[in-house]
């Protein structure tokens, strides 16, 4: 059985509620899942999981969350390519331009991301289902 970290960051509950979504959809497909806050995971824990969903919101000019989740990020950068990730978080304003960017970040760091989502505010059922299939991929 592979365990899966869903590791997030939120704001207003929204890229919470999607953390347990991807949580959902893992389990679901016979994994076993912990849902994480960003503040308490670290590259210290990486070995302890097969699989990685990372969750943060759009900030600012669509960045990542800058005083908890881009350090964590930071930290566990380096040590994530080989391993399969996947990225999802929610947005309020744009496009979404944030995930392409994180993506392209990742990419250049090495990182294959197996997929990603996005939601407008709270994820509707279109994004519930997404999320769920991440976390069944990530399985």
């Amino acid at each position: 059985m592979s365990k899966v970290a869903v590791v997030y960051w939120s704001g207003t509950g929204n890229t919470e509620a999607m953390a347990e979504f991807v949580a959902e959809g893992a389990r679901a497909a016979g994994a076993e899942a912990e849902v994480i806050a960003c503040a308490d995971f670290s590259s210290a824990n990486l070995d302890d999981f097969d699989a990685f969903a990372f969750g943060c919101p759009a900030m600012g000019a669509e960045e990542l969350e800058s005083e908890e989740f881009e350090p964590m990020w930071d930290d566990v950068e380096p040590e994530l390519p080989g391993r399969r990730v996947a990225l999802f978080g929610s947005y309020d304003w744009a496009d979404g331009e944030w995930m392409d960017l994180w993506r392209e970040r990742a990419e250049g760091a090495g990182i294959t991301v197996i997929g990603t989502v996005i939601a407008k505010d709270y994820p509707d059922e279109e994004a519930t289902a997404a999320c769920k299939a991440l976390g069944a991929e990530l399985a």
